[in-house]
């Protein structure tokens, strides 16, 4: 495995508190309609992953290859940079193929709302002009709630806020070619610890991501 550090420039985010560089093997990406689904598909990034590799003793005869026998094609790998506000209000993450920028919902909005301020469509418009730099055509708007209170009612909570966010991207990008996928997850795909008030925050978040087809 190659490790790498690349310096990031991302838009609105003032201060960086971390910048992590890893290898990533596969990028998926999916679209469907427009409107927050009943039945979301598992978010991309938090599929299964293979297993550790057990450890190998590379002076083995039985690891040479036999006469005759090829390496496989060589792989590019995907190269994720993360770059994160001090406040953790606003992270961006960076692939080889995709753009993913995740705000906190106290950011966005209201407790217990899906209401948009003023201050949050500025946010979301900032995002909508990296998309046009993007030149991307396809956008994921997912909603995730903590797990307090009903799961019935952080899986609507987290459905209005993803299509309150999506109406503002429409309304900002106003290109009738670019499709969305709005989904509403409440508690599922967690990224922090529950059992406090700092790990539900980040928990509590709309996340958009879209291709990376800009050189």
């Amino acid at each position: 495995m190659i490790r790498s550090r690349t310096r990031l420039e991302a838009p609105r985010l003032a201060a960086v508190a971390t910048t992590v560089t890893v290898l990533l093997a596969t990028s998926l990406y999916g679209v469907s309609g427009a409107a927050a689904a009943d039945d979301p598909s598992v978010p991309p990034g938090t599929e299964a992953t293979a297993s550790a590799p057990v450890e190998l003793d590379g002076n083995d005869p039985d690891l040479k290859l036999p006469d005759g026998a090829t390496l496989a094609e060589p792989k590019v790998l995907d190269i994720k940079q993360v770059v994160e506000e001090q406040s953790g209000d606003e992270r961006r993450e960076d692939t080889n193929a995709e753009v993913t920028f995740a705000l906190q919902a106290e950011v966005l909005f209201g407790k217990d709302s899906a209401k948009l301020g003023a201050q949050a469509k500025a946010r979301i418009g900032t995002i909508a002009e990296e998309i046009k730099k993007q030149n991307a055509a396809r956008i994921r708007v997912f909603g995730f709630t903590d797990n307090l209170g009903s799961s019935a009612h952080g899986d609507v909570l987290s459905r209005k806020r993803a299509n309150a966010v999506h109406t503002i991207l429409g309304q900002e990008l106003n290109d009738p070619n670019v499709t969305y996928e709005v989904r509403g997850y409440g508690e599922q795909y967690p990224i922090a610890d529950n059992s406090t008030e700092a790990g539900r925050k980040k928990n509590r978040r709309v996340e958009i991501s879209f291709p990376r087809t800009a050189s």
